[in-house]
This record gives C-alpha cells, sequence and structure tokens, in this order.
C-alpha cells in the first residue's frame, strides 16, 4: 500500500474529520432544541445568495477611538439598521442583505470591526483590545458620530456578541436585535469552566491563539487558517475563492492579528484588560436580561459550537422569537441565507412596534 499522501490529501482528509466532528457535535446539539415557540424555515436558503459582490458606498468617519471604515446604503432618513460581522468575516457576509434592507427603506450600516478593512485605530498608542465592552462601545461612537440615536442591529459570531452587549447595557440604543446563535455575553471567569472532550475539540483555534506559536502561525497562513475555519464551521457551503478571497482582503488590516489574539487571550483569562471598562464589564459578568425586542437564529448545519435556544431563551425577557433554518445553513448565516436573515431584521423592527 502507498502510504506517501499528498499535501492536498492530507488538507482534504483533515478538512472532513474537522467536518464530520463538527456535525456530530452540531447534532447532538440540534437534538435538544425543544423551544414550543420555535419556527423552522424551510425556504430555499440559496435565494439571493451571491446575487451582490460589491457595496455601493464606501465611506470613512472617524468614532470614539477609531476611523471606521463601512458600507452604506437605503435613504438616510430610514429607520436605522446596523449590521455587524465576526471573525473570520467581513462586511461582505451582508453584501446580499444590505441591498434588501436598502429597497425596505432602511438606512444600512456596515462597519468593519477594528483589526479588519479599512477600519484603524486613531492613535498607535491605543491597546489593542478586543473585550466584548471595547468593541460595543465603537458601535455606540459610530452611531453618535452618525448622529443615529437608536438603531436595529443585527449580527453573527462576534457581531452577535456585540449586538448582545450593546442591548444589554445600552437598551435605549437598540431598536430590537436579531442575534445568530442567541446569548453570546460572557466572561474571563465564566470561561473557566471545562469542556467536555468534543465541545472542547470545536474551540481548538482558542487554545492554539494562546501559544507564541499560534500567534505566529495565524499571521503566517492568514488566508489558509481562516478559509479553513470557514469550511469548519460551515461545513455545507460550497463557497467559491472568490467569495472567501473578497472578504480576505480584511485580514490584512495591520491591527487585525493583535485584535483576534487579545479577543480570545481575554476571553480564556489569559490577557488583560484595559481599567476603564471594568464597570462595563462586570455588568456584562453578571449575564444581563436583555429586555429589547429580539429574534435568534440558527443554521441547522453551524459547525462552530454553539449553545441550544432552550439555554438561553431565559435571557431574553422582551417580545422574542427563535428561528432555525434549514436547508445545509453553517455558521456565518447572513451570507449563506441572506433572504431569511433579511426578513428576521424586517420581522424584528415589526416587532418592536407592535
Amino acid at each position: 500500500m502507498n502510504t506517501i499522501h499528498t499535501l492536498n490529501e492530507i488538507k482534504q482528509n483533515r478538512r472532513q474529520f474537522l467536518g464530520n466532528a463538527a456535525r456530530t457535535v452540531a447534532a447532538t446539539q440540534l437534538g435538544m432544541f425543544a423551544s414550543a415557540k420555535a419556527q423552522s424555515s424551510t425556504a430555499n436558503p440559496e435565494a439571493g445568495r451571491g446575487t451582490h459582490t460589491s457595496f455601493a458606498s464606501l465611506r470613512q468617519i472617524d468614532a470614539g477611538l477609531l476611523n471606521v471604515g463601512y458600507a452604506e446604503a437605503g435613504p438616510a432618513d430610514g429607520p436605522a439598521v446596523i449590521l455587524l460581522h465576526g471573525w473570520p468575516y467581513d462586511i461582505y457576509s451582508f453584501v446580499d442583505v444590505t441591498p434588501r434592507l436598502a429597497s425596505a427603506g432602511y438606512h444600512v450600516i456596515v462597519p468593519w470591526l477594528r483589526g479588519y478593512g479599512s477600519t484603524s485605530f486613531l492613535s498607535s498608542t491605543t491597546m489593542r483590545n478586543a473585550q466584548q465592552s471595547a468593541v460595543g462601545l465603537d458601535i455606540i461612537a459610530l452611531m453618535d458620530a452618525l448622529h443615529i440615536q437608536t438603531a436595529v442591529v443585527g449580527g453573527f459570531d462576534w457581531g452577535a456578541r456585540t449586538a448582545d452587549v450593546m442591548a444589554a447595557l445600552w437598551p435605549e440604543r437598540c431598536k430590537a436585535i436579531v442575534s445568530v446563535s442567541g446569548y453570546l455575553i460572557s466572561s474571563p471567569a465564566g470561561n473557566q469552566v471545562p469542556w467536555p472532550p468534543e465541545p472542547a475539540f470545536l474551540f481548538w483555534y482558542q487554545y492554539y491563539f494562546a501559544t507564541p506559536v499560534g500567534k505566529a502561525g495565524y499571521a503566517k497562513y492568514l488566508d489558509e487558517f481562516n478559509k479553513f475555519i470557514w469550511h469548519q464551521a460551515s461545513p455545507k457551503w460550497d463557497f467559491d475563492d472568490a467569495t472567501f478571497q473578497r472578504t480576505a482582503t480584511a485580514f490584512n488590516n495591520p491591527d487585525h492579528v493583535d485584535i483576534v489574539m487579545h479577543d480570545y487571550r481575554w476571553r480564556l483569562g489569559l490577557a488583560d484588560g484595559q481599567r476603564r471598562y471594568d464597570d462595563l464589564e462586570k455588568r456584562l459578568a453578571a449575564l444581563p436580561v436583555i429586555t429589547v425586542p429580539t429574534i435568534t437564529m440558527e443554521g441547522d448545519s453551524n459547525g462552530a459550537i454553539h449553545a441550544p435556544s432552550a439555554a438561553y431563551r431565559n435571557k431574553f425577557s422582551g417580545k422574542y422569537e427563535y428561528r432555525l433554518i434549514s436547508g445545509g445553513v453553517g455558521h456565518n448565516l447572513p451570507q449563506e441565507a441572506p433572504q431569511a436573515f433579511s426578513q428576521a431584521i424586517i420581522d424584528v423592527d415589526a416587532l418592536s412596534r407592535s
């Protein structure tokens, strides 16, 4: 038997192994979804996917500690919607969502988070900090700079966490939220609880990032690393190279590696935060209930670790819906199922007015 394998074969086998493991854990967790109020969508998740490849308007504005790059669409006097990406993604997760909402009359703002795209720090001396409260304050500062008093906020991954943080700390600024994967507020202390082997396996990159070689490896193999995460998190999404490359340019931000390392090291208590955020983080560590109208969503093939909806249902005390989007939808739900995500934004806005 020939025991010599090509690099491509090794990569393919590794990808299949991770994908199978991810699906095993996800299937186990999805079997726990038991909310009687859950809505399951059987509409074609590919409807509207890949229709757009660019944004009509990209802008820059000073806001708080940052000069923020953002896409903008829709009437300036329309109700505001802010859409927030996660890691390792960027504003192109919403490239098909944005025109749908703009055509429905919304004023849509899609910023690159700190460490991504054309967003930069105004001062070279500012700590490259990715604490959840710091990122939340970035978006509040952006709203202030754009003279937006209230907005519907939607996101996934880091973006969903930020929407949760904003709704918990500044509910008067959040008209309603759409949060993929539910309630994502956490604390370093809370993250000290050990995971069983299978879910811990899905967090392999966090433990890798905790080491110097992990930071060096991420910087050296940036695109390959992040494409690998895309496959793990969305095992049934058959994205092409052009789709990935549109987002990969956002990782060339000079602060990207430092921001990603700080985010995951801080979560595990391996990196310090800044004292200026202590009071906010203390409030978040209490895992406050979110009172604004909320729709939480999940893809039926999310390969990233995620809690069952029943586990976080009591963290939302206002008007609430949960939606499971079927059809092989993974972690990057807005890009994989843009019609479903757009509809959730429109519907949660209606909830806030009912």
